[in-house]
C-alpha cells in the first residue's frame, strides 16, 4: 500500500505542510521537490551545514538527499511545495534532460539549491500561489516553467548542441587515449556515462567517429586479437576462440570466415608460424609488421 501511494504522490500540485516547534520534514520524492517557507523559522539541515530560513526563502531538493527541514524551539513551519517527477514528463522533456536532472539529483552540491526570500524566483512562486484565478493545466504550466527557471543557468551551459558537442569529444579523447583492447574492457552503458550523454546519441556519434556500432567494432577488434594468435602462437583453435573472447567456437568460426573470407584453422596454414607467408618467412620483422598494420586499423576512425 504505501509503493502505491509513493508512486501516486501529487505531481505540480502544491501543498501546505505544517512542521511543529522543534520538528522535522524529510522531503522524500522519486523526482524533485520545490519547497517554500510560507511562515515562521528554520533550518535547512545537511551536512556538514545549515542554513536559516526565512519567510519565502525557496529549496528546491532532490528527492534522494540527504537533507531534512527543521522547525525553530519557539515556533513552527509552515511551508508550500510541489513535486516534480520527470519520469512523469515523457513527450514534454527529452531524454538528455531527463538524464541532466538525474545526474544533478546524484550529487551532493546540486541535489539542493536555495534561492533568498528577495530573490525573483521567490518572488514569482509567491504571486503565483497567491493568485487563486489559475488551476488545472495553466497552473501546471506555471508551476514547471517556475521549476525550470531554477535550473536556467545549467540548462544553457547543457544545451543539446553544446552537451552533444562535449560527448563527442570526450568520445574522442577516450579513443585517442586509449588502446583499442579498452573497448573490450568497458561496456556500452558505462562509455554512456563516461560521456555523459544518452545510449541514443552515443550510438550516432560513434557511428560517426568509428564508422561501426559499438558491437561491431568490438567484434573486429576481437577477431584482430584472434588473428594475430593463429599467427603467432600454437594455441588450438578453440583456445584461440576463448582467449579473444568468443563464447563458442561455431559462432567465431562462422565471424572470422565471414570477415576473412576463410577459416580460422586455413588462415594458419596459410599465415602461422608452419605457414607459408607468417614468421618463417617475414622472420621476426615480417610479424612485426603484421602487427603494427593491425593495430593501425583499430585506429581508424572511418
Amino acid at each position: 500500500m504505501n509503493k502505491l501511494n509513493h508512486f501516486y504522490e501529487p505531481h505540480l500540485a502544491v501543498r501546505e505542510i505544517s512542521v511543529l516547534p522543534g520538528g522535522e520534514w524529510i522531503p522524500r520524492i522519486s523526482g524533485w521537490s520545490m519547497i517554500q517557507v510560507e511562515d515562521g523559522t528554520g533550518y535547512w539541515l545537511q551536512a556538514p551545514s545549515s542554513i536559516e530560513l526565512e519567510v519565502g526563502t525557496i529549496l528546491v531538493v532532490a528527492g534522494n538527499g540527504p537533507g531534512r527541514i527543521r522547525a525553530s524551539q519557539l515556533n513552527g513551519l509552515a511551508l508550500r511545495c510541489f513535486n516534480v517527477m520527470p519520469s512523469r514528463l515523457t513527450g514534454l522533456i527529452t531524454l538528455g534532460e531527463q538524464d541532466f536532472l538525474r545526474r544533478a539529483a546524484s550529487k551532493q552540491e546540486a541535489a539542493c539549491r536555495v534561492f533568498s526570500a528577495h530573490s525573483p524566483m521567490a518572488l514569482k512562486m509567491t504571486e503565483l500561489c497567491a493568485d487563486r484565478s489559475l488551476g488545472g493545466i495553466a497552473l501546471r504550466l506555471k508551476l514547471l516553467q517556475l521549476f525550470v527557471e531554477a535550473f536556467a543557468v545549467q540548462w544553457e551551459q547543457t544545451a543539446p548542441g553544446r552537451l552533444n558537442a562535449d560527448a563527442r569529444e570526450r568520445l574522442q579523447l577516450f579513443l585517442k587515449e586509449n588502446p583499442p583492447d579498452a573497448l573490450l574492457e568497458i561496456s556500452f552503458k558505462e562509455l554512456a556515462e563516461m560521456t555523459h550523454c544518452t545510449s541514443r546519441h552515443l550510438s550516432r556519434i560513434f557511428y560517426d567517429l568509428v564508422g561501426m556500432s559499438f558491437r561491431d567494432k568490438r567484434a573486429e577488434i576481437r577477431l584482430a586479437r584472434a588473428r594475430d594468435l593463429l599467427v603467432t602462437s600454437k594455441s588450438k583453435v578453440v583456445e584461440v576462440a576463448l582467449e579473444s573472447g568468443f563464447k563458442s567456437l561455431s559462432l567465431f568460426n562462422l565471424m572470422f570466415t565471414r570477415r576473412f573470407g576463410t577459416s580460422p584453422g586455413r588462415w594458419r596454414q596459410k599465415h602461422g608460424v608452419n605457414g607459408g607467408n607468417g614468421v618463417q618467412r617475414g622472420g621476426k620483422r615480417g610479424n612485426l609488421r603484421f602487427m603494427e598494420n593491425s593495430k593501425q586499423s583499430f585506429y581508424s576512425l572511418g
